[in-house]
């Protein structure tokens, strides 16, 4: 059987391609796979060369490794297009979504998704999605992309309505993450679950979340849940970011009966409860670690530095298998062998009471064919009336880059749940105008300002 070829836009980015290409080399029938890495930035290709090619080495594995600064010709011939790259990165881009904002006192944790750091980052990075588009239909039309970049839904919504031809899914890891997150707060082995989840991405909720027993039947969990978290007992510490209490998603579940697939601090922002301006009480009952994102991309950043040198210094890298769906789907895909994953599509009906033209997030069935979603009907009323306030934003947005439409853009933020109970609309409106002057050649010139006539 011949190996597949997976080309990485983004190999940059490379922790996340150690993921990935360690998952995919630890598979039966992908162990002699072909790597394209490609990256703008030759220093982190080359990192992510030489580690890429330590995994090969470590696994015992005929897989090749290729370097490629040329988009297109990366592309060429690929099987699987995995993307992951942040236009701007930290320093500019994510620091202007987060200061700009602070100067009218709209505060913010993640701003990567909703919100006028979710919106901005859609802007600058669409038409770089959809380039990688025009070149798979040019140099790999059958392709499937697996899209790990945010902001994920308005990214799928954006490469759907322009590019219906391209085969793609976007991935996250909330589902999966935070169903070991519950069953840890439970004392439960989350090996005995069973949860069906539907939504958009970051807001998407557990329909079902059950707990089989030894009879063979399955107890619903809720009920477990809610009395752990009016008796203190949940949500625990968090094991791997202690700023981050996750308490806003026990109280969103006391409110609406569901529990949220995305992290508290995501949450937070995406609607208009919980960070107010003068409530600094609320703030500090749920923990809401304001400016979480900067802190995480600082640290971060000083922990490659040692991580990378580690790396090169090392003969072989310790492998484990991640929690991301890659190269399940590669694997079901190229070996017919079916597996369900949990992926952003266009719903096309599949949530009957969400649009149509949406991004939705739903359990899909993997297999040769390739990535089909399951249908789910229509979700709780008052789970769709919330998703809507966010599907709302990403529907402006995802207009404004389709018709070149600057004015979309301030009406997307006009309509941002967490933006619109913090600022009247003239300070939205200059906001939006400071943003966009601040990016400057990071977003497409439809989208900046217009340039101040000099007056003689």
């Amino acid at each position: 059987m011949p190996s597949p070829k997976i080309t990485f836009i983004g190999a940059g980015s490379t922790v996340f391609m150690k993921n990935i290409v360690g998952d995919v080399l630890q598979r039966d029938a992908l162990r002699d796979a072909r790597i394209a890495l490609m990256d703008i930035n030759p220093e982190r290709l080359e990192e992510s060369a030489v580690i890429a090619g330590k995994l090969v080495q470590t696994l015992g594995t005929k897989a090749t490794v290729e370097t490629f600064a040329d988009q297109r010709r990366a592309l060429e011939g690929a099987d699987f297009v995995v993307v992951c790259f942040q236009i701007g990165g930290y320093d500019p881009c994510t620091i202007t979504d987060f200061e700009v904002p602070k100067r009218l006192g709209l505060r913010q944790t993640i701003a990567d998704t909703l919100g006028l750091g979710g919106i901005m980052r859609g802007i600058r990075t669409v038409p770089h999605l959809w380039k990688i588009c025009e070149d798979m239909l040019a140099v790999c039309p059958e392709a499937i992309m697996l899209q790990y970049v945010n902001p994920m839904a308005i990214n799928t919504w954006a490469i759907a309505a322009k590019y219906p031809a391209i085969r793609q899914v976007g991935l996250c890891h909330s589902v999966q993450g935070t169903a070991h997150e519950l069953a840890r707060d439970l004392d439960i082995d989350p090996a005995t679950l069973r949860y069906r989840a539907a939504g958009i991405n970051h807001m998407a909720f557990y329909l079902e979340f059950e707990q089989r027993q030894p009879d063979g039947s399955y107890r619903n969990l809720y009920p477990d849940l809610l009395r752990a978290y009016r008796e203190g007992r949940a949500p625990k510490p968090n094991s791997w970011n202690a700023r981050c209490p996750n308490k806003v998603r026990y109280e969103m579940l006391t409110r609406l009966g569901y529990f949220v697939t995305e992290s508290s601090e995501h949450f937070a922002e995406y609607t208009p409860y919980f960070i107010k301006e003068g409530r600094e009480d609320i703030i500090e009952r749920f923990g809401i670690p304001l400016d979480e994102y900067p802190k995480r991309c600082v640290e971060q950043i000083a922990k490659w530095k040692t991580t990378s040198d580690e790396y090169r210094k090392a003969n072989t890298i310790e492998v484990k298998q991640s929690k991301e769906y890659a190269s399940e789907i590669v694997n079901s895909v190229w070996t017919g062998e079916p597996g369900v994953i949990y992926g952003n599509v266009r719903n096309n009906g599949v949530i009957t009471n969400l649009p149509f033209n949406a991004a939705v997030e739903v359990p899909c069935l993997v297999d040769a064919s390739g990535i089909q979603p399951t249908y789910i009907g229509d979700l709780p009323p008052q789970l769709t009336a919330l998703i809507r306030t966010n599907i709302n934003v990403q529907e402006l947005t995802v207009a404004a880059l389709m018709t070149e439409n600057k004015e979309h853009i301030y009406h997307a933020a006009m309509m941002d749940p967490h933006t619109a109970a913090e600022l009247d609309l003239e300070q939205i409106w200059n906001l939006t105008d400071d943003l966009l002057a601040a990016h400057g050649d990071w977003i497409p010139a439809w989208a900046r300002p217009a340039k101040k006539q000099r007056v003689a």
